[in-house]
């Protein structure tokens, strides 16, 4: 999706074509992965990061047009909504000191953005859910000027027949409403974590990906607030199910695979599985017409990036034009600060790299539905969720996480050849964390009550300790 679009309207005709490039694609696809065609070049790592813009009154800026063209860094790019951007970086080698190159390379041009928001009298914030964006503002004026937005708008209320979006989420309080646009997507903003795999490897990669995804959602849950009200720990995760459904409709017997999911399974055999179900089971909802030959494979990868499962495969290319597979974990909100981000960032390859070493695969002894249902538990209770673990251990997610999942993750960066200084700091950064109790979301709640649940002076104090670049568990809590 992050390719950008030539129609906004489409015929049956476009369907059709689309539909018949798409099974040729998929035929040439099969072929590569029959063939071993894929890169054999893998420990690369890379990430992209969603932020607001924010006015003095800490109110969404819907100003990312002329943000972007005074900032002109093509590494910063438009997001759905015009309140929001994305950071992009090159990719690293994982060994050495990768975590802290990306620590001082997102660095860089977070205080690049930072300095042109200034000049334009805002504010930038990297936030899950900012707690003060209002429902009315989540509306198609505030929807970037990119044809591949309004065309993805109106192909979702196409296949929902008319129907509104509806949102119900049960958490600490009650939401329920509804939008007639998929714009309440754009209130979740977060740091997608990407992984270059060998092909002999990317089954084991993208299994220990989603065993990996309920451990990493608790650690790095920062969304409790949505709209006024105190939701789940990580509230991204039902907002976003939700907000461009076309599965399951009221008075239906049954539809297509929700959009946004944690998925049917493990993988098997092999990564085309995924891609398999793409064609099989999803509505084409974005049918344009590409020039470009079968090997590029523009229909399938344009087709994926309209499907979010929160480990999401992508095919991507070498620089010399080898097709390679790539690991894409969505679960980990934005924020609180760029450490914070980088440390989650070293536990999650960290832990990946363990799981994919151990004798025997994790996923055959961890059902993929406890997998599923630790997930959702750990993104609704945070490191309070109860979950089960291999060997049917059952316990609290912050003890499993101390005394198993740390360990776990300090093994694979030393497997991984990271610098000692780089494991013992960002590990320990996601120790005192869990140990503190305080996440993202453990502050904000606490900060909220402290202030009389004054939303906009949490969300000052939070932008603030932010620009302080200290971690979130050494922030106070005076607002």
């Amino acid at each position: 999706m992050g390719q950008e679009i030539e129609a906004v309207r489409f015929s049956p005709e476009d369907f059709a074509v689309f539909s018949d490039r798409l099974q040729d694609e998929m035929v040439l696809l099969e072929t590569w992965f029959r063939s071993g065609s894929f890169s054999p070049r893998d420990r690369m790592g890379g990430f992209e990061l969603e932020a607001w813009l924010v006015d003095r009154q800490e109110r969404p800026a819907p100003i990312n047009d002329v943000f972007l063209k005074r900032l002109d860094n093509a590494m910063v790019v438009p997001e759905l909504a015009r309140f929001n951007v994305e950071l992009n970086d090159h990719p690293q080698h994982l060994w050495g000191t990768a975590f802290s190159r990306f620590e001082a390379s997102l660095g860089e041009t977070w205080q690049q953005c930072v300095r042109v928001a200034e000049e334009l009298d805002t504010r930038l914030v990297m936030i899950g859910i900012l707690p003060t964006v209002r429902e009315e503002e989540l509306s198609q004026e505030n929807m970037s000027d990119l044809k591949r937005y309004r065309a993805l708008n109106e192909q979702v209320l196409r296949l929902r027949e008319g129907e509104p979006l509806r949102l119900d989420i049960s958490g600490h309080e009650h939401l329920k409403t509804s939008q007639q646009s998929v714009m309440l997507e754009a209130a979740t903003t977060s740091f997608q974590l990407h992984l270059k795999v060998h092909p002999d490897r990317a089954v084991r990669a993208y299994n220990a990906s989603i065993i990996a995804s309920a451990p990493l959602v608790a650690i790095a849950a920062n969304s409790p607030f949505l709209f006024g009200h105190d939701l789940w720990d990580e509230t991204r995760v039902p907002l976003f199910e939700q907000s461009v459904s076309v599965g399951g409709l009221a008075g239906a017997s049954h539809g297509p695979l929700r959009r946004v999911t944690f998925g049917s399974g493990y993988a098997r055999g092999s990564l085309l599985e995924c891609f398999q179900e793409n064609a099989q089971h999803y509505p084409v909802l974005l049918p344009m017409r590409f020039n470009e030959g079968l090997e590029q494979m523009a229909c399938v990868r344009l087709h994926n990036g309209t499907i979010w499962r929160w480990t999401r495969p992508l095919i991507g290319f070498d620089y010399d034009g080898i097709p390679h597979l790539r690991i894409e974990q969505r679960v980990v909100a934005a924020g609180p600060t760029i450490v914070d981000m980088i440390a989650n960032a070293a536990f999650f390859h960290g832990l990946m790299q363990s799981l994919m070493n151990q004798e025997v695969p994790p996923e055959q002894q961890l059902p993929f539905a406890t997998a599923r249902d630790n997930f959702y538990a750990a993104a609704r209770r945070g490191l309070d969720a109860h979950v089960r673990w291999m060997g049917d251990e059952r316990g609290v997610l912050r003890n499993l996480v101390v005394e198993r999942l740390l360990p776990m993750a300090r093994s694979g960066l030393e497997q991984l050849e990271i610098d000692q200084a780089d494991i013992d700091r960002y590990l320990w950064i996601i120790e005192a964390r869990v140990l503190g109790g305080q996440t993202g979301a453990d502050w904000q709640r606490a900060a909220a009550a402290r202030c009389g649940h004054d939303l906009t002076a949490m969300t000052a104090a939070y932008r603030e300790r932010q620009e302080s670049g200290r971690p979130v568990h050494e922030w106070d809590l005076h607002v």
